[in-house]
């Protein structure tokens, strides 16, 4: 029969085996995750505090290569370059490149509690990054398309012309005090766009954790304009861009040679 004592020293060498083995296993997770962190080196981008950006890399090379441009006369607006993020969609291995950056970057402790993609492309790029991470992803939708009760931001400028200015809105409900929101686009360009899912974040009670665009447009002055805002009131707010457009190159014009059609749409 075993004594008392012996279950004693018994239960208390088991806990001392089980405590090394946890600590030994949290320590390999830890070494594993700050690895495959540190396999996209994050660097200060070219505007300023709290802008973040990717320093050169076989990926960030890659996604640069994928991704293509149209020009005026085959793309749906009337910019000099459309950026088409089907580009890297209708490739797998770059689109997970992509998605893997941003997962590797939000998986820390103390990451975002909310993934939130405009409309529409942001989308594409922010329901698998938050299924990815097991948070939940929230739709800024335009112009009161959503249903339930709607906050509206204020109208935007966009880098084209258009009759009427457009406007974000949010579900009341969809974000929640003291939620922590990674707000996510294909690019930035004036601006306007990001600080109008700003505005809805903060007026939910949220704290935006930081905005990103896969392509920054430096020469639209975006990364300007939130820091300008309201007398600063998103200048220390976190700002990453994966792909600076002078890294995108002519020879990514998606535009077809020897178009002989009227125009690009075919009927």
């Amino acid at each position: 029969m075993i004594s008392v004592p012996q279950l004693i020293v018994a239960s208390v060498g088991a806990s001392i085996v089980l405590g090394i083995s946890s600590t030994y296993a949290a320590s390999a997770l830890y070494r594993a995750v700050s690895k495959r962190l540190k396999a996209h080196k994050v660097v200060q981008g070219g505007s300023g505090r709290a802008h973040y950006t990717l320093a050169p890399s076989a990926a960030v090379q890659k996604i640069a290569a994928a991704y293509k441009w149209y020009s005026p006369a085959f793309s749906p607006k009337n910019v000099p370059r459309f950026y088409d993020m089907a580009s890297l969609t209708e490739s797998p291995s770059t689109f997970k490149a992509v998605i893997d950056i941003y997962v590797e970057r939000y998986s820390r402790r103390g990451g975002p509690t909310i993934i939130a993609g405009y409309d529409a492309r942001g989308f594409a790029l922010g329901a698998p990054i938050a299924v990815a991470l097991g948070v939940p992803f929230v739709l800024l939708r335009k112009d009161c398309k959503s249903p339930g009760v709607l906050v509206e931001s204020s109208g935007y400028e966009k880098e084209y012309a258009e009759a009427a200015e457009d406007k974000m809105c949010l579900r009341v409900g969809s974000i929640r005090r003291g939620d922590r929101v990674a707000l996510v686009d294909d690019l930035i360009a004036t601006g306007g766009t990001a600080i109008a899912g700003m505005q809805l974040v903060e007026e939910l009670g949220a704290h935006v954790f930081e905005f990103t665009a896969v392509v920054s447009l430096p020469s639209l002055g975006g990364i300007d304009k939130i820091r300008g805002y309201k007398n600063g009131v998103f200048k220390d707010t976190a700002i990453f861009t994966l792909l600076d457009d002078a890294t995108i190159g002519d020879a990514n014009s998606g535009d077809p040679a020897g178009w002989k059609e009227g125009g690009r749409v075919i009927v």
